[in-house]
This record gives structure tokens, sequence and C-alpha cells, in this order.
């Protein structure tokens, strides 16, 4: 059965089933993380709820089967639309970023695996499935913070004051290996393969950091000082807060595992998670409202639905875990209602692009490619 002709020819593409795959980006890899994240920030909160680890187990199966389903999409997509793939990649800027995204995913799902699947699966076949998916998402992390970084030197060359915070996606997938990476510490032997991997951990910390740290500035030069973003990409704003909670999830994390792998500075790593977590989770929340005024101002501006949407949930989703990781270390009460306070943002945005996500899929709407030159955000009407 044929879809409505609304669209033109572009909708009647889509008669021929593979013609589905052949604008499946990956972006679409968004929704997997935003649907693991939620899992992920509900067996991170501090607080005890009737149901709540029965409801981040069955989203963290929704987010396996999520991962398998679009691997297997994407695989079609590779394979009969290699065109498209590569000038998504090699010819395109604004897709190129969104291959920071797989590897998340990937990360995500395997840490969820971990957490919360040895009750589904059993113990050792969840470590043997998160080890599995940490190794290949952090390969593909680290591809990625330095592939897409050097096409769009030598080949993208995107034009001054064009930066904005998709730019981040490649450059913070590391952080995201980092900071999931020491729950497989207590797994490995002791001595050299567990300090390996602590310390591999630290390293990549620090590249994603002061490779976000390069980035910022063009990121809000863009903002203040250029041309206005398109309305599409208002969302991403929400993107900044990634490698805020994420560095704060990792450097909790990796100071978690020290005592195991790196006994000698484990009151440091405790130390240094504190000092450098808590003011950067200050931040997090000066952005937050920042991003969520913008996007308010879009949506009363008729913003509509676009797959950026996605980039509500996993930055919200690391602030919850980074909230609740720094709650483990100083007790403060504070920022255990932090966590819960951002879990529901996260929920709820989750839900939303959730929600829209399907009707939008079913419609085939998310399956034709992005208009080229999305209308700006029109400035906000006179009180």
């Amino acid at each position: 059965m044929s879809l409505p002709a609304a669209n033109g020819d572009l909708l009647g593409e889509l008669d021929r089933p593979a013609e589905v795959f052949r604008h499946l980006g990956p972006n679409w890899y968004a929704a997997v993380m935003g649907t693991a994240i939620v899992a992920n920030g509900a067996n991170a909160l501090p607080v005890d709820v009737p149901g709540l680890h029965a409801f981040a187990v069955a989203i963290w199966a929704l987010s396996f089967l999520m991962l398998l389903a679009l691997m297997a999409a994407r695989a079609v997509h590779l394979t009969r639309h290699a065109d498209v793939a590569r000038s998504q990649l090699l010819d395109n800027p604004a897709t190129a970023v969104f291959y920071g995204c797989p590897p998340m995913a990937l990360l995500a799902v395997g840490y969820g695996t971990l957490a919360l699947g040895p009750a589904v699966i059993g113990m050792r076949a969840a470590v043997a499935l998160d080890a599995v998916l940490w190794t290949l998402g952090t390969l593909y992390a680290l591809l990625a913070a330095a592939g897409v970084p050097y096409l769009m030197i030598t080949r993208h060359r995107p034009e001054p004051g064009s930066a904005n915070p998709t730019w981040l996606l490649p450059v913070v997938a590391p952080m995201v290996a980092a900071a999931l990476g020491p729950a497989l510490v207590p797994h490995l032997p002791e001595g050299q393969a567990r300090a390996t991997l602590l310390f591999g951990c630290y390293g990549m910390f620090g590249a994603s950091l002061l490779a976000t740290l390069v980035l910022l500035p063009g990121i809000w030069s863009r903002l203040a000082g250029g041309p206005p973003s398109p309305v599409a990409l208002t969302p991403t704003l929400f993107l900044v807060l990634g490698p805020l909670g994420q560095s704060t999830t990792a450097v909790v994390q990796i100071a978690d595992a020290a005592a195991e792998a790196a006994p000698g500075y484990a009151a440091a790593a405790r130390a240094f998670a504190v000092l450098y977590g808590a003011p950067v989770m200050g931040f997090a929340l000066l952005w937050l409202g920042l991003a969520g005024a913008a996007n308010l101002r879009a949506l009363r501006g008729g913003m509509p639905f676009a797959m950026t949407w996605w980039a509500f949930t996993f930055p919200v989703g690391t602030c919850v875990t980074g909230a609740s990781g720094l709650f483990r270390s100083t007790g403060l009460d504070a920022l255990a209602g932090m966590a819960v306070l951002l879990y529901l943002l996260l929920v709820t945005a989750w839900a939303v692009a959730g929600v829209r996500t399907v009707r939008g899929a079913l419609s085939g709407r998310l399956f034709l490619p992005a208009a080229p030159r999305p209308a700006p955000l029109r400035p906000l009407p006179a009180a």
C-alpha cells in the first residue's frame, strides 16, 4: 500500500521497501541514546521508589531492541544506498557530525546491560555483552572524535561563523566511554588490566574535555553574534549539557573505581570528582535555564517537530547521572533533589520525543531528506 502523495514524488519513493532507508542517517541513534539514558538515569537515582527498578529494566530492554533494529536498518542503508551514506559523511558537514551518535548509543546500551541486564540474561552474559559494546563503542567514538574534525578541516571547510552545538557530538563520544568504562574495572584481573582501563578512561576524559573547550568559543560566537540559527536547530542548545553532565559522571565513576584499580590515587580521585563536578554542574544548571528559555520561545513561534528534539533527552540524562554521582560522593540532599527533578524533566522530554517520532515515522515524513534551508527563528513578539 502506498503512502499519501501529499508530499509529492519524495513520498512516492517510500513505496519501495528499501527506499524507506535511503535517508536514514546516523542522527537516528539519538533516539537509542535518549531511551538508554532514561533507564540508566533511573538506575542511578538516589531514591527508592516502588517499581522504579522494574521500569528501568523495561526501558533498557526497549533501548536494546531499538539498537538492534536500527543497526539492521542502517545496514540496509549502507549497502543499498552507499552513495547517500558517503555523502552524509564525506560531503555534508551538517550530517557528518551525527556520526558521534552511534558510538554513544552502543556505550549507553552496553552500560545498561551491565547495570540492569543481569536479572534478565545473567551476570556473565551481561558482562560479556557490555565488554563487547563498550569496546566497539569506544573505538568508534575515538574514530569519530578524530575523523569528523579532520574531515571538517580538510574537506568540508565550513564557513566562518557556522559553528553550532551539533559540532560537539563527535568529540563528546569519548567522554561517554570514559564515564561508562569504569563499570568494567571490577570484572578485569587485578593489577595492570584494571589500572590501564582506569587511566585510559582518564585519558579519554581529558581528550574530550579539551576538544569541547576548543569548540565552545566558536559555538558561543555563532549563538551570540552570528546569523540566526535555523529554528530546527534550537533544541541542539541542550547538547552543551552533554559534556558537562557526562564529564561529571565520568570523574565520579572513575573515582569509585580507583579504589580497586589504583588505590594510591583513590583519595585524590574522590576529591577531584567533587571539586570538578560541583562547579560544572552549577554551569550546567545555568545553561539549562538558557536553553530552556530559547526553546520555549521557539515553541511559541511554531517550531515544528524534528529529530533534533531528541537533544532534549540524553544531555539532560547525563546531568541526572552526574548529580546522582555527586550525591553519592557528598551526601548532600540538595543534589538528590536536583537529580530527581532533572529525571522528571528527562522522562517528560523522552515521552514527547518518542511519541512524535513514532507519529512521524508512521507518516513517512521522518524518512524524507531534511529541508536544505530551514526558516530562521522569528524574533520574540513585543509584550
